[in-house]
């Protein structure tokens, strides 16, 4: 039951985080603080798929190329013919490896030290490269690790443990890179998908008619007012043409029916209490 439970939960948890990486991006994206709105356990988790999905396909599709290409070059130089061939392998693997680990590894310590230029290449290469090296040296001491040891090339005494424990230190930076790579990615989907919902009117977000005690000040566009006087107090003013993005606990997010593109977007935060009351129309 463990070996069942454990995995499970690993997974919920990496869920959990990249949904709420995608949640964040999409709603700071829109102005509305995403700690407001106060997500389900099970709201968050189902919206990570919205990021991941893409991601989890390229490693699936990518890591089945690389096992599939790195073991047909174990056989190759399977054999004790080939020890002096496959010596040089191993140290050509390592070598790239490290040296590819130690190019992009300093962006993810600081951005002002980089190879990469500026814009995406610097956003995205750098995790790349530590993810390609650290694979390349992991087949490496894969590769010398299961080497009959009679036939190894300059091997010392008492040195396995030490090639096992830079396996597994290297292990430790793939996960790592390629886990940096998805939550970024996970954000920029976020993101973008705040942008597109934005540029095209934010389809299904209801429209709302917007009831208030007192006049509101917006500079919104696209938004009818009504002054229905003294004969209808307390609620004498009405505002059409919102819509709603989003609502916190004591919080309405609108945003105009009128608008149709991120860059002219312009949010209106009313709060929830006896001042106003919505009457939320389907769209």
């Amino acid at each position: 039951m463990a070996l069942v439970a454990a995995p499970g939960t690993i997974v919920f948890a990496l869920l959990y985080y990249f949904g709420s990486i995608y949640l964040k991006a999409y709603y700071t994206a829109l102005g509305v603080p995403p700690e407001d709105l106060g997500f389900s356990i099970q709201g968050v988790v189902s919206n990570s798929t919205s990021g991941i999905f893409v991601p989890v396909c390229l490693l699936l599709g990518g890591g089945l190329v690389v096992f599939l290409v790195l073991g047909r070059l174990g056989r190759a130089l399977a054999g004790p013919e080939r020890a002096v061939l496959r010596h040089r392998v191993v140290v050509w693997l390592l070598v790239v490896g490290v040296v590819l680990v130690l190019i992009g590894f300093p962006t993810f310590v600081t951005d002002t030290v980089s190879v990469f230029p500026p814009g995406w290449p610097r956003r995205f290469l750098p995790a790349l490269t530590v993810a390609a090296g650290a694979t390349l040296a992991v087949f490496g001491v894969q590769l010398h690790l299961s080497e009959n040891p009679p036939l190894r090339v300059r091997q010392t005494p008492g040195t396995e443990q030490s090639w096992l424990a830079g396996g597994t230190l290297l292990l430790g930076v793939l996960a790592l890179s390629l886990f940096y790579e998805m939550a970024l990615y996970v954000a920029d989907v976020g993101r973008g998908d705040a942008i597109v919902h934005a540029d095209r009117g934010y389809p299904g977000a209801p429209f709302v008619v917007v009831h208030s005690r007192v006049r509101l000040l917006h500079s919104t566009q696209g938004i009818r007012f009504e002054d229905h006087g003294a004969r209808n107090e307390p609620y004498r003013y009405v505002y059409r043409g919102f819509r709603i993005v989003a609502k916190a606990p004591t919080r309405f997010y609108l945003v105009s029916h009128a608008s149709t593109s991120y860059a002219q977007h312009h949010l209106v935060v009313l709060p929830d209490n006896n001042t106003t009351w919505l009457e939320i129309r389907a769209d």
